[in-house]
């Protein structure tokens, strides 16, 4: 279950502050853009919210370097930092977010588990990036995912 409580908190806090956000989500499918804008009014703070779940999505809509992608796989820190900054970017908005990972079942590798995934926020000022490591099955991983993800920007929200 997506934390309503966090959703509400993190919603005031966005009007409050009135800043705007987008969402790059690879491995969450849009459930963290889905979330968001199940609250009313979040039109007053959401801008757009990208699914970019191939590498091909992620160069062509989110400008990540072919180079970076080869270089570390789309499951990374680097990629990560690459997607919200981005879509913070492009969208030109206050803060990016983005999630890269691996559901499961299938798709892990020793280096790379299932439940692998990174989270990261970008604003003018700083970009976090955050590593994960989720036990689930696929849906409860993106729903984890989705949840860390909201905890993360609520705890940056709290401290500006």
């Amino acid at each position: 279950m997506i934390n309503e409580e966090i959703l509400k908190k993190i919603s005031n806090c966005l009007l409050d502050k009135k800043l705007k956000i987008a969402t790059a989500e690879s491995c969450t499918g849009g459930l963290i853009a889905h979330s968001l804008t199940n609250i009313s009014g979040s039109s007053n703070y959401f801008d757009r919210g990208i699914v970019s779940y191939s590498n091909n999505a992620k160069h062509e809509i989110l400008n990540v370097q072919k180079k970076l992608l080869e270089e570390y796989g789309a499951v990374s820190e680097p990629i990560a930092k690459k997607m919200a900054e981005n879509i913070r970017k492009l969208s030109k908005v206050d803060i990016g977010i983005s999630t890269t990972g691996i559901a499961g079942p299938t798709g892990g590798t020793k280096e790379k588990p299932i439940g692998l995934v990174y989270i990261a926020i970008s604003t003018k000022k700083d970009i976090i990036v955050k590593k994960f490591l989720f036990r689930g099955n696929r849906i409860n991983n993106k729903i984890s995912t989705c949840n860390a993800a909201l905890n993360m920007l609520y705890e940056y929200l709290r401290t500006m």
